[in-house]
C-alpha cells in the first residue's frame, strides 16, 4: 500500500522551472537552425512554380497558334487564352486555359509578341516586381528556364 502513495506523489509534482527553461532553449536552438533552411526552400519552390507556370502558358500559346495560325498580339495578351479576343483576331478560338495563373508574388505574368528573346516572351519580374534583379528578385522568362 505504501508504494501506491509514493507513485501518486511523484505524478503530482510536475516540471521544475529549470526543466521548462531547458526545453525552451532547445526549441529555440532548433528553430534557429531549421527556419533559415525552410525559408530558402520557400524561395526555391516559388522559382520552380514560376518555371512550371511559364511552361504551361507556353503550351497554351502553341495550341492557340495551331488553332488560329498566329500567337495572340501583345495587346490581346495572355487573356486571349481565356476569353475570345474576337473573330478577326482568333477565327478558330478555343479556351486554352481555365484561368490565367499569377506568379507566387500575386502578379500577372507578362507577355510580349513578338518577343525580345524569341518568338514570344512570357515572364515574371520576380519577387521585387521590377525588371532585373538577382536571386528571387531576378526576372524569370521562357528564355531562361533551364
Amino acid at each position: 500500500m505504501r508504494m501506491i502513495k509514493t507513485s501518486r506523489r511523484f505524478a503530482e509534482q510536475g516540471f521544475t522551472l529549470l526543466e521548462i527553461m531547458v526545453v525552451v532553449v532547445i526549441i529555440g536552438l532548433l528553430a534557429a537552425i531549421v527556419v533559415p533552411n525552410f525559408m530558402g526552400n520557400i524561395d526555391t519552390a516559388s522559382i520552380n512554380r514560376v518555371k512550371q507556370d511559364i511552361r504551361g502558358i507556353e503550351t497554351a500559346l502553341n495550341l492557340y497558334r495551331l488553332d488560329n495560325f498566329r500567337y495572340p498580339s501583345t495587346e490581346d495578351g495572355l487573356q486571349a487564352l481565356v476569353t475570345n479576343p474576337g473573330e478577326a483576331a482568333a477565327p478558330n478560338w478555343k479556351s486554352q486555359l481555365r484561368k490565367l495563373p499569377v506568379d507566387p508574388w500575386k502578379n500577372p505574368y507578362q507577355y510580349l509578341y513578338p518577343g525580345q528573346h524569341g518568338e514570344f516572351d512570357v515572364f515574371s519580374y520576380g519577387a521585387d516586381r521590377q525588371e532585373g534583379g538577382e536571386g528571387i528578385n531576378a526576372d524569370i522568362g521562357n528564355w531562361n528556364l533551364d
